[in-house]
């Protein structure tokens, strides 16, 4: 966010800059569904619905969280590390202007940030995750891990004081679920098919058009991150379009390099990295450096999966490859295009290799909180209650095991329960 005043501040609120914060708002919150689509096309048949289900439990559940504690811990006045609870339960926080916008507006917004953070991480533990231990996680992690990261870089707090720049979150929401990702994946242990069998896409279709409402959605991410009808605002929205485009030619052209051709799920993958990688930077560069950072992101994170495809990490769908090392590219990238003419300070291309040595402090600390807090939180909950399913319910599928229904009728998780679910599990 690149300007956060105090709420009760002496400034008008501007009927422009609101109206075009509740849209951002609305676009933002329907990334979480339209992630959904994007993670739940990429699972078996038999996960659909539960995969689809984690991001849109994480609507209820961080939504929730985040009004009652995680605004205030993020938000509100306190130490350099974290915010304190002056707007707990939403106190305070009512139709006064912060800036020229509501402070309930500018507080609901971020909460969608909130949201769709927490929902990436299921991305990484999907087809073997309890779904009861998950919502558990998801209101832990926003409050414990979420709100204190953002607190850092937004709130106020030391990463900010510092100077790093992160315009709509590629460290706090990116690197910050990806990390996230990449130890519950190591935690929760591989799928009992992983590396035995292929775990195909069952529904390309929605893959796309997951991605797809992801790009609509995200100029309401980046652009709503300027809070308010500016320049900041038109520079953000534009090299969102870019970005990404620059990105799935990137990853078309590779694909096409290495195997003669390209592929539906590589090109909206593509996307979703451009996204991930131009959000630290959107209101910070050009949209020529948009362009350029959009297509160097595309090669860590191609070959990333490729890499994570040929060890026994089994994150599920790639959230550590897409999120974790495009936000990272993406906040170092910004430290090398960043320019004070584009509203942002001069980066190392314009004389100022601090930046980049600042924006890598940001992404090291942020990965290191990240990834301690989430294994501690993680451990804790499994004290309580078991991570991961049974290998039976794996087998049948964990739309039936976890909600009793499933994506499609007579499917092979129906199969499976009517036959007793006669898989090597099951068998004496």
């Amino acid at each position: 966010m690149i300007l956060l005043l105090q709420a009760g501040a002496p400034t008008d609120m501007s009927a422009p800059d609101t109206v075009w914060m509740l849209v951002a708002t609305a676009l933002v919150l329907l990334m979480t569904p339209a992630l959904g689509f994007f993670y739940g096309g990429l699972v078996r048949a038999k996960n659909a619905l539960n995969t689809m289900m984690m991001s849109i439990a994480a609507l209820g559940v961080a939504g929730i969280v985040w009004a009652l504690l995680g605004y205030s811990l993020a938000f509100a006045d306190g130490s350099g590390f974290i915010g304190g609870t002056g707007y707990a339960l939403l106190r305070g926080v009512g139709l006064e202007t912060r800036g020229t916008i509501p402070h309930l507006l500018f507080m609901a917004y971020q909460g969608t940030f909130a949201i769709i953070t927490a929902a990436l991480i299921s991305g990484a533990i999907v087809e073997r995750k309890r779904f009861g231990p998950y919502l558990i996680f998801v209101a832990l992690w926003t409050l414990g891990v979420y709100a204190p990261v953002a607190h850092w870089v937004w709130g106020g707090g030391w990463l900010g004081r510092l100077g790093v720049l992160d315009y709509a979150g590629g460290t706090v929401v990116h690197v910050n679920a990806g990390t996230a990702a990449l130890v519950a994946a190591i935690l929760i242990r591989p799928r009992k098919d992983y590396a035995r069998q292929a775990l195909l896409p069952h529904n390309v279709p929605y893959v796309i058009l997951g991605a797809a409402l992801l790009w609509f959605g995200w100029f309401g991410f980046n652009g709503g991150s300027a809070l308010g009808v500016n320049r900041g605002a038109v520079l953000a929205f534009v090299n969102t379009m870019l970005a990404p485009a620059a990105t799935l030619l990137a990853w078309m052209l590779v694909d096409l390099a290495r195997t003669r051709r390209t592929t539906a799920v590589g090109a909206a993958t593509g996307i979703v990295v451009g996204l991930v990688a131009i959000t630290p930077a959107a209101g910070f560069v050009s949209p020529l450096a948009a362009m350029a950072i959009g297509a160097i992101a595309a090669l860590p994170s191609y070959f990333g999966i490729l890499w994570r495809s040929r060890t026994r990490l089994d994150d599920s769908l790639d959230v550590v490859a897409a999120h974790g090392l495009g936000g990272a590219t993406g906040a170092l990238l910004t430290g090398v295009f960043a320019t004070a003419a584009a509203g942002g300070v001069d980066g190392l291309l314009a004389g100022n290799p601090r930046q980049v040595l600042l924006q890598a402090l940001g992404v090291a600390a942020a990965m290191l909180y990240s990834g301690v807090a989430t294994a501690l939180l993680l451990k804790l909950i499994g004290l309580a209650m078991p991570l991961r399913s049974q290998g039976r319910d794996e087998a049948i599928g964990m739309d039936i095991t976890q909600h009793g229904e499933e994506a499609y009728t007579h499917g092979e998780g129906a199969v499976l329960l009517v036959q007793g679910a006669t898989t090597p599990e099951s068998q004496p």
